[in-house]
């Protein structure tokens, strides 16, 4: 069980949220938020924070009750999730629901087992819109949000055992001889529609080209934010809009817990697109360690091997289905460096909660936790 103090409430942004104006761009990544992240700059942790509750409500919107005859949906209609999933008030207004289908192809058997766990089209977030003008104002622009929960069905968490590369499906950003290939899973999730179902992609590509048709000719931003899986189908939905539509708003990704999710040719077309992505990671975390390996920029390996096995270790990776490489930018934390966090698990390492703790604490990376800052100047004036 994760056990958090009063320390939660030291930066308490909802009292005094930093007013951002002009310097949105900024904490948006436009400098890859350079001189923000170490030590953290209190305006930069307040929108870590933000996003991330924007990623707890649709955690907390969505029905895990197997029993329920809800199960898989969202328990809320879009004018009362923010405020029913004690969001309090955001100034953000929820515009559409998102679903994810699974495309993995089940038994026959399968049938025999309770309805619950065959269901292939489940809840997985939304996207809201910020509508308070005074909110567009602190902001410097109108944001949309694009928040995306983790893995909770069955047939998802069958689907994260798809780890190999595979090219993405025509369809998914633009056409070329160099395409990206990512984990098959995510992509299945992505794209996979059924008669009744759009698929995610759909669902998020028309949704943000309303909203660019409605508001395309003031300040916007999107971003997108997600927890593990969500995490993951936020850099591929971040693909995927940057390299589609022509005139898309700046684009920012906050991934919390996200797995690795392509190539290095994904990583290049992030890049290419201006697409940011800043990496919430704990290190304590092994779902941010996989699927695959990153023999490029693992140092371990590179200690492990002379120069030139591992220059032939990393030629051979990049003709497989196992070369992934990392994108973005990273915020490392540590769930060690805290003192409020008992019985570390694997489970409590990786919940967003302990995330959104860490990042409330942490200082800088010769500092990682406020607690430590605060042991330190005792001992230094006693």
């Amino acid at each position: 069980m994760t056990t958090l103090t009063e320390n939660d409430a030291f930066y308490n942004c909802h009292l005094c949220p930093p007013k951002l104006g002009k310097k949105w761009r900024e904490y948006q990544g436009c400098n890859d938020w350079e001189g923000l992240l170490d030590p953290l700059h209190h305006a930069m942790r307040c929108e870590i924070l933000r996003y991330g509750q924007f990623v707890d409500a649709a955690y907390r919107a969505f029905d895990f009750d197997p029993t329920s005859s809800s199960y898989a949906t969202c328990r809320f209609s879009k004018n009362v999730l923010l405020t029913r999933t004690g969001f309090g008030s955001t100034g953000y207004r929820v515009t559409k629901h998102l679903h994810a289908t699974c495309g993995v192809q089940t038994p026959g058997w399968i049938d025999r087992l309770p309805s619950w766990m065959s269901i292939k089209s489940s809840w997985i977030g939304y996207v809201a819109v910020c509508q308070d003008k005074d909110e567009i104002s602190r902001l410097g622009r109108r944001d949309v949000v694009i928040a995306l929960r983790g893995t909770a069905t069955c047939l998802e968490w069958l689907e994260n055992l798809h780890t190999t590369l595979t090219d993405l499906p025509p369809h998914v950003g633009p056409s070329g001889s160099c395409r990206p290939r990512v984990e098959r899973g995510f992509c299945s999730l992505y794209t996979s529609r059924t008669a009744t179902c759009p698929s995610l992609q759909d669902m998020i590509r028309d949704e943000v080209a309303r909203i660019v048709e409605l508001y395309g000719d003031e300040p916007l931003s999107l971003t997108i934010t997600g927890h593990s899986l969500g995490a993951a189908l936020a850099i591929l939905s971040a693909y995927d809009i940057t390299t589609t539509f022509a005139d898309a708003p700046s684009v920012t990704v906050f991934s919390f817990g996200g797995p690795r999710v392509g190539n290095k040719s994904l990583r290049c077309q992030l890049d290419k697109s201006g697409t940011k992505i800043l990496r919430i990671v704990n290190s304590d975390d092994l779902v941010t360690k996989v699927p695959g390996f990153v023999i490029e920029e693992d140092n371990d390996v590179a200690r492990m091997y002379s120069f030139h096995v591992a220059s032939w270790i990393r030629k051979r990776m990049k003709s497989t289905e196992w070369g992934y490489a990392n994108v973005g930018k990273e915020l490392k934390l540590c769930s060690k460096e805290s003192p409020y966090l008992n019985n570390i698990n694997f489970a409590t390492c990786h919940d967003l909660k302990t995330y959104l703790h860490l990042v409330k604490g942490f200082v800088s990376s010769t500092c990682p936790f406020k607690a430590t800052k605060e042991v330190l100047s005792t001992r230094l004036i006693n």
